[in-house]
């Protein structure tokens, strides 16, 4: 009994380390926390898509930004890089009070769904750390300096 038992322990254990058994839903998200609550975040980001529509996804992808039901944990929101013609899916949360979670979870090649590459994950070394610096340049650095200006627009009481 004792060596089946074993064997059961290091087929766990083995799985776990090559990836079968990755904690939490998005195991795999590379996650930015900022200085600003939720909704800040999220309305941060509705001003940059405004002010930047070419990285709106095409409604003939059929993604929505927003909440898949009342009680979801993440605010699911979708980019478009025409450059490269990939759909970009992050999403944010509530880290604690004052601070949020924006995390860049998968890239889709292409306007059609089912060719997902997971961030930290799908991608080679270098094709990764290329996925990341684009996000970070292109939206990431962007937001913050929206949520910076934000916070320094002092409005007057007269």
């Amino acid at each position: 009994m004792k060596n089946k038992n074993w064997v059961i322990h290091a087929f766990i254990v083995c799985m776990f380390f090559i990836g079968c058994f990755a904690p939490g839903s998005y195991p795999y998200a590379e996650k930015y926390i900022l200085n600003a609550d939720e909704k800040e975040l999220i309305a941060a980001i509705d001003f940059f898509k405004k002010d930047n529509p070419q990285f709106i996804v095409p409604q003939s992808a059929g993604l929505q930004d927003g909440r898949s039901s009342p009680d979801d944990h993440w605010y699911h929101i979708y980019f478009y890089y025409p450059e490269e013609n990939e759909i970009v899916y992050t999403w944010v949360r509530l880290e604690e009070k004052g601070k949020a979670e924006f995390a860049l979870i998968s890239i889709s090649e292409g306007l059609t769904s089912g060719k997902w590459k997971e961030i930290n994950n799908g991608f080679s070394g270098a094709e990764n750390a290329e996925q990341k610096k684009r996000f970070e340049d292109r939206i990431l650095k962007k937001v913050k300096v929206i949520l910076q200006l934000k916070n320094t627009i002092v409005v007057s009481d007269k």
